[in-house]
């Protein structure tokens, strides 16, 4: 049986990635842990302990701080890596405390709910500006017209990232977020690394301009956010505005993508929404709980720990099923049914523990806006095809969304 399941997950294969739920049930059913020899991955499938381990401090999103590479049994990085690991090691993603603890509440004294809330107007004008060249041309993609654009320029607007720049940010998020796939190939690897080296310098020079000509963005304040004598590093205010863009929007574009996708195969559930408005903040969460943007999160072993019933090696890297933990009929009833009205809903979309998603109230407010917006002007919105899914399983989403409004 456990032989069966581990075989009917094919995060490298498309038929997966675009229905990997009957092959999480398998190994559900199967076990709460399983190692995968193909991705060299403990993976861990059920809510409870997904959500455990996330706030296990036994476990981390990265090692460095305790051990050197060969101390926990894992291979040297690639030389031509290192621009890419510089980058995303100076954010508070690959940090944990006590410098994650340091740069999170540097970041949230820039990054406040009162600063997200005075984004509504920002927020609703692009909406409408969007939503307005998808009605002119009355049968559009809706991803490239809406819901990709959205997140991209309210980070950009967050930043101070001059409007004819903007253009340059969704692919440079784009090619640095292969590198999180399992096992990425060179040519995503090279890809990823090339970005990195490209948004740095550039994130360099306008944090360099800020700091000597302050403005009401984001790089001026994080560049003088001061606590207690500390502050950013200028690597550290690189590494965290590219985390912003990329965990900023990642999120929002597929969870909306897919959330759309979920409603149009789901009509009656579409109908609903469409009748009450008022549940739309409810039905946001179940879309992010039925098929959730990122399927898997990370966690290193830093010590060999019991872990489900079974003795996991130090240096031993968790793959920590967050699409299986959104269907486990353990936590969730019916949890295939698409359920615009659930409550409660302890989806794990945004994660758990130190490292729970800090842009999880601008994801959400986008979201919102933008379904309430395009439910409301657009009331007959129809998908014109089936879409296609992009060939990558960690972060997941659709290549395009055809509909007429």
């Amino acid at each position: 049986m456990l032989r069966d399941a581990l075989a009917a997950f094919q995060p490298e294969q498309i038929e997966f990635i675009a229905n990997p739920y009957p092959a999480y049930d398998e190994l559900r059913r199967a076990g709460r842990i399983h190692y995968d020899e193909r991705t060299d991955h403990w993976l861990v499938t059920r809510h409870a302990d997904v959500n455990a381990l996330l706030r296990d401090r036994r476990f981390g999103r990265t090692y460095l701080q305790v051990a050197t590479h060969a101390e926990m049994g894992r291979p040297e990085e690639t030389d031509w890596h290192a621009p890419f690991w510089h980058v995303i090691r100076n954010g508070m993603l690959d940090r944990e405390p006590p410098d994650h603890t340091r740069l999170r509440s540097l970041v949230s004294r820039a990054f406040t709910p009162k600063r997200v809330a005075e984004l509504l107007p920002t927020i609703q004008g692009i909406v409408d500006r969007l939503v307005d060249e998808g009605m002119a041309v009355g049968e559009f993609d809706l991803l490239a017209t809406v819901l990709e654009p959205l997140p991209v320029t309210v980070i950009a607007e967050l930043l101070g990232v001059p409007e004819a720049d903007r253009h340059l940010l969704r692919p440079w998020s784009a090619e640095i977020c292969l590198m999180y796939e399992l096992n990425p190939s060179d040519d995503y690897a090279r890809r990823a690394v090339r970005a990195s080296i490209e948004f740095g310098d550039y994130l360099r020079e306008l944090s360099r301009s800020r700091r000597a000509h302050p403005g009401a963005d984001l790089i001026s304040a994080l560049g003088q956010v001061v606590d207690g004598g500390d502050r950013l590093t200028e690597d550290e205010l690189i590494g965290t505005c590219v985390l912003l863009l990329n965990a900023g929007h990642e999120a929002s574009v597929n969870g909306s993508g897919n959330g759309w996708w979920a409603l149009f195969r789901n009509p009656a559930q579409l109908a609903l929404l469409r009748g009450e408005p008022p549940i739309l903040p409810t039905a946001i969460e179940e879309l992010l709980r039925f098929d959730t943007p990122l399927q898997l999160f990370e966690r290193w072993v830093l010590e060999e720990s019991e872990i489900c019933g079974v003795t996991v090696p130090k240096g031993a890297e968790l793959g920590l099923l967050f699409g299986s933990a959104n269907r486990d009929p353990d936590v969730f009833a019916d949890p295939d049914l698409l359920d615009l009205r659930r409550e409660p809903n302890p989806h794990i979309s945004f994660g758990a523990g130190v490292h729970f998603c800090l842009g999880a109230p601008l994801a959400r407010l986008e979201m919102q806006v933008a379904f309430e917006t395009i439910l409301r002007r657009m009331p007959r919105l129809e998908l014109v095809a089936e879409p296609e899914w992009k060939p990558t399983y960690i972060i997941r989403g659709l290549r395009s969304l055809p509909v007429r409004a």
